[in-house]
Order: structure tokens, then sequence, then C-alpha cells
């Protein structure tokens, strides 16, 4: 699965465009959680994302002291 076809998937299931290359990166993760993408599928979606500088916000990660 390329991008374009990423793209594509998110606007049948979400009605709408996708905002930011940082919100597909969120769907493939929730994907590869529920099953829906295989290891293979994911790493190449996160590895072109990733060229696309998708990144999960700050406040996402746990801080520790």
């Amino acid at each position: 699965m390329l991008v374009e076809d990423l793209i594509h998937r998110f606007e049948l299931v979400k009605k709408r465009k996708p905002l930011h290359a940082d919100e597909l990166l969120d769907y493939i993760q929730k994907g590869y959680i529920y099953g829906e993408l295989s290891i293979v599928e994911y790493k190449k979606l996160f590895f072109e994302l990733d060229k696309l500088e998708a990144e999960k916000p700050m406040s996402f990660f746990i801080k520790t002291i």
C-alpha cells in the first residue's frame, strides 16, 4: 500500500481528507494495533510518512524524572 492508497482509505473511512501527515501516522498505528495492517504494510507506510516528517506531538510521550 502506498501513501496515496492510505489517503484514499482514510477518506473512505473518515469521510474527509487528512489534515496532516501526523493524522495518517495515528491512523496507521491504530490500524496496526487492531490487526488491519500487517507489520510489513505498517513499516512501509511508517517510513513513507517519516519522509513527510509525520510525528507524534510531544504531549504524547510520557515524561520521566
